[in-house]
């Protein structure tokens, strides 16, 4: 499992109070949008595989990640906001709602494929 209660973990998904907090790793541009799997960086930290259609301009790719995050989710689009690395590949989102739920989401995806 990768989602955590309580505490920030160096990567994956960590349980808070409003719902969750979780790294993902994004490939804008991409002829084809779709969520799932896990991607790890050089020193071991897990982040979801989000791909996009959007460019990394004035926010688009950021925008529409918010909106397939949402999406998959099952939340409203306001629900999802770039927590840190909105210039970055690599981001942390803040996911609001109800937090089992959430994480129980946030692992599937993470084991599923992209």
């Amino acid at each position: 499992q990768y989602c955590h209660v309580g505490v920030v973990t160096p990567g994956g998904c960590t349980q808070v109070e409003d719902g969750i907090l979780l790294s993902i790793r994004v490939t804008p541009r991409g002829s084809k949008e779709g969520i799932g799997g896990r991607w790890t960086d050089s020193e071991g930290r897990p982040a979801l595989i989000v791909r996009v259609s959007a460019p990394p301009v004035e926010g688009a790719a950021n925008a529409a990640v918010e909106k397939l995050v949402a999406k998959a989710f099952g939340v409203r689009p306001r629900d999802v906001t770039v927590e840190a690395g909105a210039t970055s590949r690599q981001k942390r989102l803040r996911i609001v709602g109800n937090t089992y739920n959430l994480a129980a989401k946030a692992n599937e995806l993470l084991e599923g494929t992209p």
